[in-house]
């Protein structure tokens, strides 16, 4: 079921949580919706689900203007970050729910419900789970029940809201892999929404960075994390330095002098220089920058340390390896291996 959203706006008392957004999403595809606490990426999940109106603009399922139809019209299968399972009622009748209380004409026979919750069970991993209540699984095989409850109504698409949000990082790891198989084997058409970013990146064929009720970028992966279009998409998505610098006779400048950084297609004057810490070089000789550790940590395998750029206290953070010999006001010179510049930033 291929989704498109033309032109959407969506106030709250005259505020727009969602400003002009426009996105379409091909069939099939598993989108992560992706952005800081206001952006408007659960008020977009919500329109899609008919949980809410636009207050202008359309939203297509297919070649069908669905803006104005009702939740159960639409059929969307919609999993909530809190589970929201019937707690007097076993993981059998949860998932079996949805389709007991369709209309009459439309109700499968008792026999075919069961059946179909079964398999869904297998599906999601919870084979011989069927008699348990919610209260006796674990937070993360309840979230598995949730997404066998939403399968069951065979939905034209599947929408998550933070689901596994009230997870430890653990749980929320094996279920990322889990969900992505499980994505690959029903092929449903899914969106899901987030505030992590490893989650989105790992997870997702496209993400939609949000940004105050407006769509900042839209890209796989790849595209998003390597070459982000604006200062906000770099800073938001992985771990970032930023530096203001100048851009003159072709070359960035720090402090008045050089760095070793070539800027032919920039424009002349002010701009900010964005690198991610772990993707940067060491050097003992030539142009580069150079600052003193005031500060380090250990990161996995490695050692993160704040330097202090030139005498205007700019810091940027870079990674180390761990047995590397820097201490505190130890100065060091490197360079970014891949960067990008935004002029006027």
């Amino acid at each position: 079921m291929n989704i498109r959203i033309d032109h959407v706006l969506k106030e709250f008392s005259r505020y727009p949580a969602l400003d002009d957004v426009s996105l379409d999403i091909k069939s099939g595809e598993l989108i992560a919706l992706l952005g800081p606490s206001g952006s408007g990426k659960t008020t977009l999940l919500r329109l899609i689900a008919g949980l809410e109106r636009p207050t202008a603009g359309r939203i297509f399922f297919g070649d069908e203007d669905a803006s104005g139809k009702s939740v159960q019209e639409r059929n969307v299968g919609f999993v909530f970050q809190a589970y929201a399972l019937f707690r007097n009622m076993t993981v059998l009748e949860n998932v079996s729910f949805g389709l007991k209380v369709r209309p009459r004409a439309t109700r499968p026979a008792g026999s075919e419900i069961r059946k179909r919750a079964m398999e869904l069970l297998e599906l999601v991993q919870l084979g011989g789970f069927e008699k348990r209540y919610p209260q006796q699984l674990s937070g993360g095989q309840r979230q598995r029940v949730a997404l066998a409850r939403a399968l069951a109504i065979e939905p034209r698409m599947l929408l998550l809201d933070e689901p596994f949000g009230a997870l430890d990082a653990q749980v929320r790891k094996e279920l990322r892999k889990w969900l992505r198989e499980l994505h690959e084997k029903t092929g449903h058409t899914t969106v899901f929404v987030t505030h992590d970013q490893e989650e989105a990146l790992e997870l997702a064929d496209r993400l939609v960075v949000m940004s105050r009720g407006k769509i900042e970028q839209v890209g796989s992966p790849d595209t998003i994390y390597d070459a982000p279009l604006n200062p906000f998409v770099f800073g938001f998505i992985g771990e970032s330095s930023s530096l203001p610098v100048e851009v003159e006779a072709n070359e960035l400048w720090v402090g008045g002098r050089a760095i070793g950084l070539g800027a032919a297609d920039a424009p002349k004057g002010h701009a900010q220089l964005y690198f991610r810490p772990h993707d940067v070089e060491l050097v003992t000789e030539g142009t580069a920058l150079a600052g003193v550790v005031v500060a380090s940590r250990r990161v996995g395998g490695t050692r993160r340390v704040e330097l202090e750029i030139g005498g205007n206290a700019e810091r940027v953070e870079i990674d180390l390896p761990f047995d590397h010999p820097a201490g505190e006001k130890s100065r060091i010179a490197f360079k970014p291996k891949r960067w990008r510049l935004y002029s006027g930033a």
